[in-house]
């Protein structure tokens, strides 16, 4: 393997264990906040309207999974426009 393939492949790995950590980051932000702000309902739907509850809990992981998706995309597109 010679030195420039090996470079892309530090760098390479640099980034993807970077953005692991922002999205690991950002995840247990989601799960506090939804937590906090959505608990008692969640708690409440779910003993009141299991199916109900269990739309609203697959609704939230989607759009947890797409919005921390771009969220993690975009910052790594402006870092790496910086960087380079």
């Amino acid at each position: 393997m010679n030195a420039a393939r090996k470079s892309e492949m530090q760098r390479t790995l640099r980034a993807f264990a970077f953005e692991l950590l922002v999205y690991a980051i950002l995840v247990a932000i989601y799960f506090f906040a939804v937590l906090h702000f959505l608990g008692g309902w969640l708690v409440q739907l779910e003993t009141e309207h299991i199916r109900v509850y269990a739309l609203v809990a697959i609704a939230l992981i989607i759009g947890q999974a797409v919005v921390l998706e771009w969220i993690t995309t975009g910052l790594m597109r402006m870092l790496r426009g910086r960087s380079e």
